[in-house]
């Protein structure tokens, strides 16, 4: 959907001469376009968005689990948070979905665990560790387990609930 209304976020890894000379096609795709090095650098940065925005996920679903479990409202919860340092794209889109139970895909879970894979093999190859993408990946692993593969990857919410019996 992104592609089709010119909204991606692309992520270049290129020379600038093929940058600038590829550009004008890019932008019928995306609005932000950015040249983040060579070639390789624009896949480094995906997977650090990827990596990013699954933790995040993974910290709004616990938070809005506390919050359930402790007695509390988790939608008024929300609505806090977002006038708050909190506040994120993820906590607005995907913690309303996980509200709402609203878990038709946007990116799917099965998705976001191949980015994750390639995220901890890389991380391997640089001799280094990601503990919480590894964490985030196992939930990803379990949300496949039970079924949700096709689902948007707020629905990782139901992994966190069934972990703490709720």
């Amino acid at each position: 959907m992104g592609a089709k209304n010119g909204t991606l976020t692309i992520m270049v890894g290129a020379q600038e001469q093929v940058f600038e000379k590829v550009k004008p096609i890019l932008e019928l795709m995306g609005n932000k376009i950015t040249l983040v090095g060579d070639n390789g650098a624009g896949q480094i940065c995906k997977i650090a968005n990827q990596i990013i925005v699954a933790l995040t996920i993974e910290a709004v679903g616990e938070a809005l689990l506390f919050a359930s479990k402790a007695g509390a409202n988790p939608n008024k919860i929300r609505q806090a948070l977002m006038g708050g340092f909190a506040s994120s794209r993820v906590l607005e889109i995907h913690g309303e979905r996980m509200i709402m139970r609203a878990f038709n895909p946007g990116f799917r879970v099965e998705l976001h665990r191949k980015d994750l894979n390639i995220a901890l093999t890389n991380a391997h190859a640089l001799g280094i560790n990601l503990p919480n993408t590894a964490a985030t990946q196992e939930l990803f692993n379990a949300c496949i387990a039970q079924g949700n593969a096709k689902l948007d990857s707020s629905v990782m919410i139901r992994a966190l609930e069934k972990l703490a019996n709720h």
